[in-house]
């Protein structure tokens, strides 16, 4: 659910951004290759002992995946993984870094708020905790520079996601004589029609928790990609345009046209600001079907499989690429991810730290479905359905890529920016007053 941005990524081309987020699926070198470069950062040899605590967001089958990720570890190492819990990460963890009492190691809000930490001295550098050679050589750049603050390495990757995608049931929406749209003003169309025949469109969750609204600013992000490019998009997230720019009210109200509108969406506009993100899919597979369109990341297959453990990825549900909206703007996508940090410098947590970045701990959770893996060195050959094949797909025909703009900014901004959502379902006539508040917070935000 989580990813975000710091300025290190400021300088990239469009064409290094298109190489960085192809190699999230497909840069694994082949079968022999990789079997030749698996021992570059070896699992623990020796029983370490111990007990290593881990704080994250994670619950259902993510936390299963991880815990599955973690076994051989545990294994290998004698060391115990104990996982704490939580829907307000930000919150908990900054109270026990506070209270001097923090996790020995920790997901991340985004690079934006671990930028922060690492800041204010919280993190651990992890360059002498993990094979900065082997780093180099098994992840592309700009994942090592996610994780980077003043050239020192304090976040990896456990995780990444392909945002931007749109899911339907696919006997349903063929039965319907539905087609995928190629741009926006099909998609618009198609909403229209499928409301015209009495119909909901749309299936949208925003209830997340302390985290809540954070799939509205996906939408967002998506659209301003898309509609403004790539350009206008950083300067965006970096705060060198206003958040009261034409361009980005207009991002807001696209995303208002489908949300705002009782008529377009399942349960109506509470039914969007009261439903968990992950249950936000379910009524796409009722009899009949109570919406017919979804937009999220990868990860919500698991969430979908979870709920309907007999439906067939690519064939009782499928997606496609959020559709182009300005015809000279390059085609473009964007990607999240969860990283973690150290938080305390034990021998039991960076024995976990390293082996967190080795393609073996990858390949167990990319196996189990609805994550990609940042490591290059995992083959393309461990995704288990079309789905996954079709995410790259998408990643390698993209003009340009993105890492999601919420997850870069501050953490007092990217909190606005989601409560700023839920106010503008609410109340779609308040948008100017919310975006410039939202620019208010960003100017104080962008002066630390």
């Amino acid at each position: 659910m989580v990813s975000r941005k710091v300025r290190t990524q400021a300088g990239l081309s469009t064409v290094a951004w298109i190489v960085i987020m192809a190699l999230v699926v497909v840069a694994g070198a082949g079968a022999y290759y990789y079997a030749q470069r698996r021992a570059a950062q070896p699992q623990p040899q020796e029983k370490i002992g111990g007990t290593v605590t881990v704080l994250g967001v994670w619950g259902g089958s993510e936390l299963e995946s991880f815990l599955a990720m973690v076994k051989p570890f545990e294994e290998a190492s004698g060391v115990n993984v104990e996982f704490e819990g939580t829907r307000d990460l930000n919150a908990v963890l900054t109270t026990r870094i506070q209270g001097g009492n923090p996790p020995d190691v920790a997901g991340l809000p985004g690079p934006g708020q671990m930028a922060e930490f690492a800041k204010a001295g919280n993190l651990v550098p992890l360059n002498t905790v993990v094979d900065m050679n082997a780093m180099s050589e098994q992840y592309a750049q700009s994942w090592i520079d996610l994780g980077t603050v003043d050239g020192n390495l304090y976040g990896i990757f456990i995780k990444a996601a392909l945002k931007g995608l749109i899911w339907y049931n696919k006997p349903k929406f063929e039965q319907a004589g539905y087609t995928i749209p190629q741009t926006w003003d099909e998609l618009m169309a198609l909403t229209e029609r499928i409301a015209g025949e009495g119909k909901t469109p749309w299936c949208i969750g925003l209830e997340s928790g302390a985290a809540s609204g954070w799939p509205a600013t996906d939408w967002i992000e998506d659209i301003v990609l898309r509609s403004a490019g790539a350009g206008i998009y950083d300067q965006w997230y970096r705060h060198e345009i206003a958040w009261t720019d034409p361009r980005i009210r207009s991002a807001w109200e696209q995303f208002g046209r489908i949300a705002t509108n009782p008529k377009y969406v399942y349960g109506g506009t509470q039914g969007v600001l009261a439903t968990n993100f992950g249950e936000s899919p379910n009524a796409l597979f009722t009899d009949p079907p109570g919406c017919y369109l979804h937009h999220q990341a990868t990860f919500i297959q698991d969430f979908i499989q979870k709920q309907y453990p007999n439906l067939r990825a690519g064939e009782d549900f499928d997606f496609f690429a959020f559709p182009t909206i300005t015809a000279n703007v390059p085609k473009a996508v964007v990607a999240g991810g969860d990283l973690f940090g150290m938080f305390k410098d034990t021998p039991q947590a960076r024995a976990l730290m390293k082996y967190l970045t080795t393609p073996e701990a990858y390949a167990i959770w990319v196996k189990r479905g609805a994550a990609l893996s940042p490591n290059r060195k995992v083959s393309a050959d461990n995704y288990p359905d079309p789905l996954s094949r079709r995410a790259a797909e998408i990643l390698t025909a993209a003009d340009a890529a993105r890492f999601d703009a919420s997850d870069l900014m501050p953490e007092a901004l990217n909190s606005a920016f989601w409560k700023g959502t839920l106010d503008y379902v609410q109340a779609p006539h308040r948008l100017d007053e919310i975006l410039g508040n939202l620019e208010r917070v960003a100017q104080e935000a962008y002066k630390k």
